[in-house]
């Protein structure tokens, strides 16, 4: 597990789960949100964002952190992925995750609360066409992610 995509809705854990992971295993962490945004939170351009991304996804080892909804693109990461995680957790547990964390715009709402329907299935079929031989692991309960992530750290001392 050298190059790990970390994928799911908002308030599902994802920079949580991304930091454990590659303290654990011991490789950077890219937190796709700061190289997408910029300070007033417009997107990258898409050509800009593949190529930057591409950029990123050419280094050896990496933990990448981040689902951009409606304004993704995997491809470039994915193709380089080993492993892909993918927190599927509970609509409910996601939405009071982000409340706690402070105010939101509305399409992150929208992307959080409809990212089964609408994000899902796309991601899968991404994941089939661009990382056929990565390791795809599917979390959904918080008890499957600390469990995970406890094996991660036992097996990487």
């Amino acid at each position: 597990m050298q190059r790990v995509v970390v994928l799911g809705p908002g308030g599902a854990g994802k920079s949580t789960v991304a930091r454990s992971l590659a303290q654990a295993i011991q490789v950077p962490l890219v937190a796709l949100d700061a190289e997408f945004w910029n300070e007033r939170l417009e997107p990258m351009p898409r050509e800009e964002w593949r190529a930057h991304q591409a950029r990123l996804a050419a280094e050896p080892a990496w933990v990448m952190d981040g689902d951009l909804g409606p304004y993704d693109d995997l491809e470039p990461r994915l193709r380089r992925a080993d492993t892909i995680v993918v927190l599927d957790l509970a609509r409910w547990l996601c939405a009071w995750r982000a409340l706690r964390r402070g105010r939101e715009r509305r399409d992150f709402w929208r992307w959080t609360l409809h990212w089964r329907r609408d994000s899902r299935g796309q991601i899968v079929s991404a994941v089939a066409a661009f990382a056929p031989r990565a390791q795809v692991l599917v979390l959904h309960r918080r008890r499957e992610v600390s469990d995970w992530l406890d094996a991660v750290r036992r097996v990487s001392r």
